[in-house]
């Protein structure tokens, strides 16, 4: 697994072959940030990484300047690794949790300007992933959300759809949260003539 770009560019680290995780190809990681950078600027974004795996998309954030990044991995082979790994960068900007993903939506108390999950291709709640995520205050308004699945899923109907991405078998579709004008009631800052 390697850092595609930013500071720690090349930066390679060996994937137990023990691991369940995939790790996101290369090539489809390089072009999820090249879209990704027309959405958000990565010095001023706190981002979440759900099902982080073998950290591999915490670790493009943080080699891109993101403030802080928060992963959320539940498997503790994964999270160890995942902590080794940053403990060898010694970014300030990383925050690894050992946690279930599913819970830390639910239980989620801040706001993030970039909410990326890759769950299991075949967890039986990725088709209501993007509801959970996107109804409460996970992503802040006018942040993004992206998710990772598998070929089967179509979430273009979703309120909150952007647009829809696939590399091979990997599939990114984008969400893009409300802006607060947006969630405003239309006749909230009008006045009335009398």
């Amino acid at each position: 697994m390697r850092i595609i770009t930013g500071k720690y560019k090349g930066k390679r680290f060996e994937v137990p072959r023990t691991f369940k995780a995939r790790p996101t190809t290369d090539f489809a990681k390089e072009n999820l940030f090249n879209v990704l950078r027309a959405y958000v600027d990565f010095d001023e974004t706190h981002a979440l990484d759900l099902f982080a795996g073998t950290g591999s998309i915490t670790l493009e954030l943080l080699s891109r300047g993101c403030p802080e990044v928060v992963s959320v991995e539940r498997d503790r082979q994964h999270f160890a690794f995942i902590s080794q790994v940053l403990r060898s960068l010694a970014d300030p900007a990383a925050r690894p949790v050992c946690a279930d993903a599913l819970r830390y939506i639910q239980r989620a108390t801040r706001s993030f300007e970039l909410v990326f999950a890759d769950p299991p291709y075949a967890l039986r709640e990725l088709p209501e992933l993007p509801e959970m995520v996107l109804h409460g205050t996970l992503v802040a308004p006018g942040g993004i959300f992206v998710l990772e699945h598998g070929k089967d899923n179509d979430f273009s109907n979703h309120p909150l759809f952007l647009e829809h991405r696939a590399y091979g078998s990997v599939n990114f579709t984008f969400f893009r949260q409300k802006r607060v004008e947006e969630t405003a009631t239309p006749y909230g800052d009008s006045t009335i003539d009398g």
